[in-house]
C-alpha cells in the first residue's frame, strides 16, 4: 500500500495504491482523501483484492463484504466495526489486527493468521475457520454460533462469554483457553484439546465432547447437562459445582 509521505490538507485527494504484496504490482490505485475513502469509490462486488498488502492500514468500518482478500497482508490492521460478511480471507495474515465488533458473519477464514488478533464481540456465526490459527486471539464476547472451527488453534485464546453454540470444533486446540461462561450449547468438540483450560460457569449443554481432553481443566460450575463425554479424559478437572445429569460417562478418564 502506496500513502503519502507529508502531511496534508485534510480533504486534499492523493495518489493512493494497494500493490500486490509478492510482485509490487498495482492491484487498485487512484486519487482519494484516504485508503478508506478509495476502497469506498472504487471498490466493485466482484473486485479481487486477493494477495494485496494492508499490512497496518487503517480501515476502520470499511465494506469490504463479499470481497476476496484471500493471501492478502492485513496484519495489524485496524478494522474496528468493518463489514466483511461473506469475504474470503483465507490464507490471510491478520496477526495482531484489530477487527473489534466487526461484522465476518459467513466469511471465509480457512487458514488464517490470527495470532494475537483481537476480535472481541465481533460477529462470526456461519463463518469458515478451519485450520485458523487464533492462538492467544481475544474473543471475548464473539459470536461464533454454527462457525467451523474444525483443527483450529485456539490455544490460550480468550473466549469470555463468547458464543460457541452449535459451533463445529472437531480436533480443535483449545488448550489453556479461557472459556468463563461461553456459550457452548450443541457445540461438537469431538477429539478436541482443552487441557488446563477455564470453563467456569460455561454452559456446555447438550455438547458432543466425545474422546475429548480435558485433563487439568476447570469446569467448576459448568452446565454439562445432556453433553455426550464417552471416553473423554477428566484426569485432574476440577467439577466443583458441575451439573453432569444425564450426560454420557461412558468410559471416561478420571
Amino acid at each position: 500500500m502506496i500513502l503519502p509521505g507529508n502531511p496534508r490538507v485534510c480533504g486534499e485527494k492523493v495518489k493512493i495504491e494497494i500493490r500486490h504484496r509478492f510482485t509490487r504490482d498495482v492491484i487498485l490505485g487512484g486519487e482519494a482523501e484516504s485508503l478508506r475513502a478509495l476502497l469506498r469509490e472504487s471498490l466493485e462486488p466482484d473486485t479481487d483484492l486477493s494477495l494485496c498488502e494492508l499490512s497496518s492500514a487503517n480501515l476502520v468500518a470499511v465494506n469490504l463484504a463479499g470481497i476476496d482478500l484471500s493471501g492478502s497482508n492485513l496484519a495489524g490492521a485496524n478494522l474496528t466495526g468493518a463489514k466483511l460478511k461473506g469475504t474470503n480471507l483465507s490464507g490471510c495474515n491478520l496477526t495482531r489486527a484489530n477487527l473489534t465488533g466487526a461484522d465476518l458473519r459467513g466469511a471465509d477464514l480457512t487458514d488464517a493468521n490470527l495470532t494475537g488478533t483481537d476480535l472481541t464481540t465481533a460477529g462470526l456465526s456461519g463463518a469458515t475457520l478451519v485450520n485458523a490459527n487464533l492462538y492467544w486471539a481475544t474473543l471475548t464476547g464473539a459470536n461464533l454460533s454454527s462457525a467451523d472451527l474444525s483443527e483450529a488453534n485456539l490455544s490460550k485464546a480468550n473466549l469470555t462469554m463468547a458464543n460457541l453454540s452449535g459451533a463445529e470444533l472437531f480436533w480443535a486446540d483449545l488448550s489453556q483457553a479461557n472459556l468463563t461462561m461461553a456459550d457452548a450449547r450443541r457445540a461438537s468438540l469431538t477429539v478436541a484439546n482443552l487441557r488446563r483450560s477455564c470453563l467456569v460457569k460455561a454452559d456446555l449443554r447438550d455438547a458432543t465432547l466425545t474422546a475429548c481432553d480435558l485433563s487439568g481443566a476447570d469446569l467448576s460450575e459448568a452446565n454439562l447437562s445432556g453433553a455426550d463425554l464417552t471416553e473423554a479424559s477428566l484426569v485432574g478437572a476440577g467439577l466443583a459445582g458441575a451439573d453432569l445429569s444425564s450426560a454420557q460417562m461412558t468410559r471416561v478418564k478420571r
